[in-house]
């Protein structure tokens, strides 16, 4: 009984719905059957320009009748006013820099061609901009356009291949007042922190995407083979042509200088990469002072070590700097590390270069492994003549620590 009970209802269901569905095709049908007969009717009476517009009037009223009005107040969210806001506060601070650079015509005449394109940040009132060593890598004349059209030619103030950050400066008319931005402070960043990106690829209007910090303090390679400590990684999408341009906090605080991006296509791939403002603003700062960075170095001369320079000097590991020489009263001497004594000459015979074996091996700065020239490099970026760092060396089969005070880089051996 239950079971019949059941399929009473639903029978009855279906023939309802049914129902309505005939009605709602009747009901349709009847109102196209009274504007035929409308129609009809006026063609009979030989207005048949009155009937199609009778019913283009009819079309046009059912249509207005389904239309909402849009209301005309505009509102956005809070994540949408904050981008808005760095946007107009900060993109004509974002400048576009082409290069040209001298190259070769058929006759082996010396001709110019265009060069790279990247973008950069204007730091100062008069005219400095941040942005990447390899975006005016080469470069012949450097150009600089702002977010009005207006383009001037550049000049290089200074620049560190160690960090990919370059200085330029152009001269802005009288009366001219130019947007700034203000170095952040990286060392505060967090993972999952909102970050903005604003470049000017193409000399077109600036662009802006979001994103967060995906992981700080990243090690990366960059195209001369140099290792840039302290890497900020973002998922913001961060082009070839945003090169040189900021990296900014919700508050409009450059914390970094985009780099690069991690693609195996040349495109973003949701993995890109900024110097960190606090390097850039050491950089800056040394760049606009003294025309270059002042590091601190070790005065010792240094081989990279290999497997062939450990077979042959028979030695028990085959990584790290090898000192080959001290400087007679520098700071590596004065800390206890020894130069080697035989001369050998390494390489083939148009290359070869003489070195001393027998000396120490440098594998660690301040507890970090050093296997590599980048990485001694890469270990000293931060330093500067006067710090005091921990150099482990590895001597007779065991390591040692030594503690060395940092001289001006130009002074190494």
């Amino acid at each position: 009984m239950f079971f019949s009970t059941i399929t009473t209802i639903l029978f009855t269901a279906a023939a309802i719905l049914g129902a309505q569905n005939l009605y709602k095709a009747f009901a349709k049908n009847h109102a196209q059957a009274e504007q035929s007969q409308a129609a009809q009717g006026l063609q009979d009476q030989g207005g048949a320009e009155e009937a199609s517009r009778a019913v283009s009037e009819q079309a046009h009223e059912y249509i207005l009748s389904q239309m909402q009005v849009a209301s005309p107040a505009v509102t956005y969210t809070a994540d949408e006013q904050q981008n808005i806001s760095v946007y107009q506060q900060f993109n004509e601070a974002v400048v576009n820099i082409t290069t040209q650079v001298m190259g070769m015509n058929w006759f082996f005449e010396p001709i110019a061609e265009d060069g790279g394109s990247g973008s950069g940040s204007i730091i100062d009132s008069r005219g400095y901009v941040i942005t990447n060593v390899h975006v005016i890598e080469k470069a012949a004349k450097i150009y600089i356009s702002l977010y009005d059209g207006s383009q001037y030619e550049g000049k290089v103030v200074g620049s560190d291949v160690e960090s990919d950050i370059a200085v330029l400066k152009f001269d802005p008319p009288k009366g001219v007042v130019l947007k700034t931005i203000q170095f952040g402070d990286s060392e505060k960043l967090k993972v999952g922190q909102k970050v903005i990106a604003i470049g000017n690829p193409f000399g077109f209007e600036r662009t802006l995407t979001t994103g967060i910090v995906s992981a700080l303090g990243r090690p990366i390679k960059n195209s001369n083979n140099i290792i840039i400590r302290g890497m900020i990684q973002t998922d913001a999408s961060i082009n070839p042509g945003n090169s040189g341009g900021p990296l900014l906090d919700t508050a409009g605080n450059m914390i970094g200088i985009n780099t690069m991006i991690y693609s195996s296509s040349g495109s973003n791939a949701g993995i890109g990469f900024a110097v960190p403002a606090s390097t850039a603003r050491r950089v800056v700062s040394d760049l606009l002072q003294y025309g270059k960075v002042r590091r601190g170095a070790i005065q010792a001369s240094l081989v990279q070590m290999s497997r062939a320079i450990a077979d042959y000097a028979r030695l028990d590991i085959s990584y790290g700097i090898l000192v080959s020489e001290v400087t007679s009263g520098g700071n590596a001497q004065k800390a206890g590390i020894k130069g080697g004594s035989q001369a050998v000459r390494y390489g083939n015979s148009r290359n070869a270069r003489t070195f001393y074996i027998g000396g120490d091996i440098i594998v660690g700065i301040d507890g970090v492994q050093v296997t590599t020239y980048s990485d001694y490099y890469s270990m000293l970026e931060n330093k500067r003549p006067g710090d005091t760092v921990t150099v482990t060396i590895h001597r007779n089969g065991k390591n040692y620590d030594c503690k060395v005070v940092l001289a001006e880089e130009s002074s190494a051996l």
